[in-house]
């Protein structure tokens, strides 16, 4: 037998960044295998992303396109982090008019195989067509595909049973075994909302269930160590190999950073701290609490007593964000907030961290627990409900209580989750668990495993072998 086929990969994400970083990272990690990479995104994309290793530079090669304007779309909105939550539509319409311009990519380029996100419908005939192969990556876990859908053509065609939030608020009828997931009520009809036709012209679930439907395999941010059962459902219900890449972890502290000014402040406010003792509290780039659960929130962590820092970005320059009056003056030395970019995985990786508020993005519990830190769970939108019940439900943290019906919680419901998870006795199942999970979330040889497996499938499946 001669060499393994070299292989010239493209990726293709969604324009949200928190797609476009594990797309990303897994570009580099195929690249990392000797592969040639195209990373495809949108101008402006292209020119936010985070530098791409002096190692890998030669192998992966940015391919700009010029996003379409569209009615209701900011002239320089190119991701969802440019936008106010209801106008994303509007960027998943310009997104499908780039169709035009990815075809000429692919037929001048030609690469072996082509791993796209959930939006873009339109894609996967068009590979093919071209004698392409086509990967759907999902960034989410097996356990959020299943919630979605018993196959394909019924989330093409709409065909799901589950018409009224009550039906989201329990395990589907085909998880054949005893499962959690599902949603709250609240979260439910957000759901609902979100999966049902918008002003893109198509459902989420279409998009989705064509991209499933017509890919040659599905790859997933997961491995077999946190959800074997999901897994093996998942490639039950849509009839194809299901191919967990890992989790893709942090590839964490690069010191070349170290001497960075931001940094500097930062760690040695948490040097002031002693070990396991702060909070940190953020919510990602795409997700942010209402004006009142923010207020709520910080008047719980202000009650609770203990030592935080708030990573409390605001999103699009969104001015209308206030914490409550006088809460940073009577937190000083205590808690910090920090109203700009911060380095998530280094503050994670502090000693003086023991556990994390969150939002319940994917990206933020494996970072979480690579280095085994307890979770404080606040779901905002979209799958966070459905992630914090696996995460909750493996006892490596608690959810903050909230209403049924509404979503609505208290400042006292915070104390008494950060409470249980920092400090009390009985939170020593949640901080154990979570140093034991670091077993499978901190194994670098693990993943790196997982994702010689996923190349290796690729070379050995390609269309033009």
């Amino acid at each position: 037998m001669g060499e393994p086929k070299k292989l010239h990969v493209a990726l293709f994400p969604w324009l949200a960044f928190g797609h476009i970083i594990p797309y990303l990272d897994l570009a580099q990690l195929i690249a990392q295998k000797g592969h040639k990479i195209s990373f495809i995104s949108t101008s402006r994309n292209i020119q936010r992303l985070p530098q791409v290793s002096s190692k890998l530079s030669s192998s992966i090669k940015l391919i700009s396109l010029t996003l379409p304007q569209v009615e209701n779309l900011p002239h320089d909105a190119e991701s969802t982090m440019d936008l106010p939550y209801d106008h994303v539509p509007y960027l998943k319409k310009a997104y499908d008019l780039l169709q035009d311009q990815l075809l000429h990519f692919l037929q001048t380029s030609a690469p072996d195989w082509i791993i796209y996100d959930f939006s873009p419908h339109w894609l996967p005939p068009i590979a093919a067509n071209l004698g392409i192969s086509g990967a759907f990556f999902s960034i989410f876990g097996a356990w959020s595909l299943t919630f979605l859908g018993s196959s394909s053509s019924a989330m093409i065609n709409g065909d799901d049973p589950r018409t009224k939030a009550e039906h989201l608020t329990v395990p589907p009828d085909w998880v054949p075994f005893s499962s959690k997931v599902a949603f709250r009520l609240h979260e439910a009809k957000r759901a609902l909302d979100h999966l049902g036709m918008n002003n893109s012209g198509f459902s989420d679930a279409f998009r989705i269930g064509s991209v499933l439907g017509h890919s040659d395999v599905i790859a997933i941010r997961s491995c077999i160590e946190i959800e074997a059962d999901f897994l093996r459902l998942l490639g039950q219900l849509h009839g194809k190999p299901v191919l967990p890449v890992g989790i893709l972890p942090p590839s964490a502290l690069d010191s070349s950073d170290d001497k960075d000014d931001t940094w500097i402040e930062i760690s040695s406010w948490l040097d002031k701290h002693n070990k396991g003792s702060v909070v940190y509290i953020a919510f990602g780039s795409e997700s942010a609490p209402s004006q009142e659960e923010l207020e709520e929130l910080a008047l719980g962590l202000e009650l609770s007593g203990l030592p935080f820092f708030w990573t409390l970005r605001k999103r699009n320059n969104d001015d209308s964000i206030k914490l409550p009056d006088g809460f940073e003056e009577r937190v000083k030395g205590r808690g910090l907030v920090w109203m700009s970019w911060a380095p998530q995985v280094k503050i994670l990786a502090h000693e003086s961290v023991g556990g994390f508020l969150t939002h319940c993005g994917y990206s933020s519990i494996i970072e979480a627990l690579h280095f085994g830190r307890a979770l404080i769970m606040f779901p905002l939108s979209l799958d966070q409900g459905l992630i914090a019940r696996v995460f909750e439900e493996k006892k490596v943290g608690v959810e903050i209580k909230r209403d049924e019906e509404n979503g609505w919680f208290t400042k006292d419901s915070v104390v008494e989750s950060l409470k249980l998870v920092m400090v009390k006795t009985e939170g020593n199942v949640y901080r154990d668990k979570a140093k034991e999970m670091k077993k499978v979330f901190g194994n670098k040889e693990l993943h790196d495993r997982y994702m010689g497996h996923f190349v290796e499938f690729l070379q050995n499946h390609c269309r033009n072998p």
